[in-house]
Formats: structure tokens, sequence, C-alpha cells
């Protein structure tokens, strides 16, 4: 089974970026095999609502997204890490959410796919939870199944990541939840 990890940072090799690395190291020392999606080294657009995804099985925007739709497509389960900007994802992560619009109008193509998330603030109450509760939309809105760290909504950490013990807790725990599920789906 495969899990995407995405990125949703703008800034390359950042707390995101690097929360992203150390979650799928975990699911693959599991066994899951892994693929990523870092918006650092991509360029997408936002999308300009005009139709084309609903009567084509296209997006007529030409940029990095088209990639993206088969990652997505062919993914098992989707974890998704974003900075806080102003209380919500970045507005490139946005762009992503919005251009998958293709996936539920051909079919709800994510439908009954696992879906976990995870922010990093400037501070212990940053706007994570709100973050989070973003990403969990996007994933509610096509249908996937949604799970947190065990106890609460996903990973929650402030940065930086990388010295947030409890944050990484809350990371670890909830990788470790979407593998669990992802084994249980399969028996």
């Amino acid at each position: 089974m495969k899990i995407l990890g995405i990125s949703g940072s703008p800034k390359a090799g950042g707390n995101n970026d690097t929360l992203i690395r150390e979650v799928l190291k975990i699911a693959d020392q599991r066994g899951f095999e892994t693929d990523t999606v870092f918006i650092s080294s991509s360029g997408i657009a936002p999308c300009t609502a005009c139709g084309v995804c609903a009567s084509e099985n296209r997006c007529p925007i030409d940029d990095d997204m088209q990639p993206v739709y088969g990652k997505l497509a062919e993914a098992d389960a989707i974890v998704v890490s974003s900075p806080v900007y102003f209380g919500t994802m970045t507005a490139q992560l946005k762009a992503l959410c919005d251009r998958s619009v293709l996936h539920r109008r051909q079919g709800f193509r994510l439908s009954n796919k696992i879906g976990a998330a995870m922010a990093v603030g400037g501070s212990r109450n940053g706007g994570q939870e709100k973050t989070i509760q973003s990403i969990h939309e996007w994933m509610h809105i096509h249908g996937m199944i949604v799970v947190g760290d065990g106890g609460h909504f996903g990973g929650i950490l402030r940065k930086p990541a990388a010295e947030d013990e409890e944050g990484m807790k809350t990371a670890v725990d909830t990788i470790n939840k979407v593998c669990d599920v992802l084994e249980m789906m399969s028996k």
C-alpha cells in the first residue's frame, strides 16, 4: 500500500518538508511504499473554475499539478502538512486542494482513502488546529477517511519542529495511526 506525503510549505527544506520526510521514514520502516509532493519545488497555479474537468478527464492548466493527479489517485493514504499562514494552510497548498476537484468531478477518486493532517505554527497555539481543520475539510469533501493522532486532530507542532518533542510525538502518532488503519483495511 502507498502513502503520499504532501508538504504544503513554499520554503524548501523547512519544517514541513523535513516533517514529511521524517514521518514517511516511519511508514517505510513499517513496509509501506511512499511518495512525496513538495510544494516548495512545485509550481501549481490556482484553479480558475473553468469547468473543463467537469466534462473532461483533464485540467487545462499545464503546470506541476499534472503529475500530482496521478500521485493522489495511486495513493491509499495521503498525509498533508502545512505551516500556519494567517490561521490556515498556505495559498500554495490551497491551490493544490482546489485543483484536486478534477478527482471529485470524475467519480470521487479520492473517496475512501485514508487522510491525515499536520501543521507547524510559530507557537504552541499558533493556529495549527484551524490549519488541520482546513485540510480535514478538503479530505472530507473528497469522501476520504480522516484520522488523527489517536486522541486529537493530528500532528500539531511548533517551529522549529525537529526540536519540538511533544509535537513530534503527535506527528509520529499520526503516521502510525495512518499505517494502523491501512493494515486493518487490508485484512
